[in-house]
């Protein structure tokens, strides 16, 4: 039995991976590793918790003692944890420093001390920056604009360096934008929704005319499956849901799916470097037999219909209450 050492699995992508690897493995045992701030959330996983092929482990990728003791029982890294919202960088960027560049250091010293059999890295399309047309490839120039974006690139480059240099065999993925059950509700579209269904104003940027494409996360999942079984040593994949909309048109179809009146539409000044589109050359890694195999009606309908139904899951964390929870859990350990 392989041993999966997932890093920051009780966010969104990393709890959705873990499920899915559980459901469609027997002969994998997963660690997750997770230091549970604001958007780690033990609920992502209530589902399987009890399942003897998982465990949790609370504590930081920053920390090289547990890091190591993690890794030592480990056959696979694939490493989620990550800060990783654009509006919390701008504001308090040394976190997203720490985490997502020191902390990928630590597991990658770990993973060559032990030989790990291969480090996946969860990365991001917004390494490429902003394109008015076009689509990237895995070779283009990485042109960051915000700091979280930044750090990400610094984590996506220093895991290829380990790749040179050590032979450490690695992989990197970059997604575009995910979205589905389970999501921590400030992104677009689990915010929209969850202020929809309390009739609370939808803010939009500027315009409201920024692009990305839109990627349903169990098809993200897949990928990364695909990656680690059938991926090139020391390559980058762009995953892509090939659903490229503007953020207006995403905001109208939560409207129109929970019949609320478009007035709950209000125009915001638009956020600091902003990029206005992303969109990825997803050839690749269709070439190791991957399609996203929803599409973006039938998955945002999903999506939409699991935040309607599951209100027991958001509305704790829009009004604190699991943050206060997990401290008093954690207390002695915070």
């Amino acid at each position: 039995m392989k041993t999966y050492l997932i890093t920051g699995g009780a966010g969104f992508i990393g709890s959705n991976f873990i499920r899915y690897i559980l459901e469609n493995y027997q002969d994998i045992k997963v660690i997750n590793l997770d230091k549970l701030t604001y958007a780690g959330n033990l609920n992502n996983l209530k589902d399987i918790e009890n399942d003897e092929r998982y465990e949790f482990v609370h504590g930081d990728i920053c920390d090289e003692k547990v890091v190591d003791e993690l890794t030592k029982k480990s056959d696979i890294i694939v490493n989620f944890a990550a800060e990783s919202h654009v509006d919390r960088s701008i504001g308090n960027p040394d976190d997203f420093i720490k985490t997502d560049i020191f902390g990928t250091f630590v597991l990658l010293e770990a993973a060559r001390k032990h030989g790990i059999e291969r480090f996946v890295q969860i990365s991001t399309d917004e390494v490429y920056g902003s394109t008015e047309s076009g689509f990237f490839k895995e070779d283009d120039t990485l042109m960051p604009s915000s700091p979280y974006s930044a750090s990400k690139a610094g984590a996506d480059r220093l895991v290829y360096s380990y790749y040179v240099t050590y032979k450490l065999p690695i992989v990197i993925t970059r997604s575009s934008n995910n979205f589905g059950p389970y999501q921590y509700p400030e992104k677009l579209i689990s915010l929209f929704t969850t202020n929809a269904l309390d009739n609370k104003p939808l803010p939009i940027y500027g315009d409201g005319q920024n692009i990305r494409d839109w990627l349903f996360v169990t098809d993200n999942c897949e990928a990364i499956d695909v990656v680690i079984n059938k991926a090139s040593i020391g390559d980058v994949y762009n995953i892509g849901g090939g659903n490229e909309k503007t953020n207006l048109e995403i905001t109208k179809f939560i409207l129109q799916k929970l019949k609320k009146p478009d007035n709950l539409m209000t125009f915001v000044k638009d956020r600091m470097g902003h990029d206005r589109r992303y969109a990825l050359d997803i050839s690749k890694i269709r070439s190791l037999g991957w399609e996203p195999k929803h599409t973006f009606e039938q998955a945002m309908s999903e999506t939409v219909e699991w935040y309607r139904d599951n209100r027991w899951w958001w509305e704790p964390l829009k009004s604190g209450e699991y943050l206060s929870y997990y401290k008093e859990q954690y207390k002695k350990e915070l």
